[in-house]
């Protein structure tokens, strides 16, 4: 447990600092705070308490899917979502250390890792097998209904979010936000770049999380 524990705080810190260093691109944020971003937008509220209302909704979509509403596992991800907004915040400090980047070369840079770091940390937490984020447990609804594999289910929900992001925006500020090409290349690359490195990493991680000889790995869903 102490194991996953450090595990799954670990991939949300990774998670939240890819964001952050897409924020800081300045070329469209990342796909998973895409929609919170938007909604701070709109309202003026800050991001870290429009990433909870956001995961509301979440919540909601993912409950229709699934037809199932567990108010433990709500309970869980709500808290969660506080902890990832405190890990927005910090991580947002941190980035800011570093000069914004000024030329398209450098926004690159920053986008390409924050593609990578996102990807890290999803890997992470998702293997701790611990609460899922609403966002993440709805491209697992979403997997589960359609019967996708989960690196398609990933693409698949980065991409509606960023849809409804933008929706948002047009409506109520009447441009795009921080939605940009940053944006649609992390939707579509994030999926990909998990699955590679899932292909990669997973079986050895899980090797050192567990304990368990490679044979009893396939038991551990």
């Amino acid at each position: 447990m102490a194991k996953r524990l450090v595990l799954y705080v670990l991939g949300l810190f990774f998670l939240s600092l890819g964001v952050s260093f897409s924020i800081q691109a300045d070329l469209g944020v990342s796909p998973v705070s895409s929609l919170p971003y938007a909604l701070s937008l709109s309202t003026g509220m800050k991001i870290g308490m429009m990433t909870v209302a956001a995961n509301i909704l979440f919540i909601i979509v993912g409950s229709i899917l699934t037809k199932s509403f567990i108010v433990k596992e709500v309970v869980g991800q709500l808290i969660i979502s506080f902890l990832f907004g405190g890990f927005m915040d910090l991580t947002l400090l941190l980035v800011q250390i570093f000069p914004a980047p000024q030329t398209i070369g450098m926004k690159i840079i920053f986008l390409l890792i924050s593609l990578f770091v996102v990807a890290v940390g999803l890997l992470g937490y998702f293997n701790a097998k611990l609460p899922l984020m609403p966002y993440d447990a709805l491209t697992y609804a979403i997997s589960a209904r359609f019967k996708m594999v989960f690196s398609k289910a990933k693409i698949t929900s980065d991409l509606l979010n960023v849809c409804v992001a933008g929706a948002v925006c047009l409506i109520f500020v009447h441009s795009i936000g921080a939605i940009g090409v940053g944006t649609v290349i992390a939707a579509y690359f994030i999926g990909k770049i998990l699955g590679w490195m899932t292909k990669l990493y997973e079986v050895p991680l899980k090797e050192w999380l567990w304990a368990k000889p490679q044979e009893e790995l396939s038991k551990i869903n």
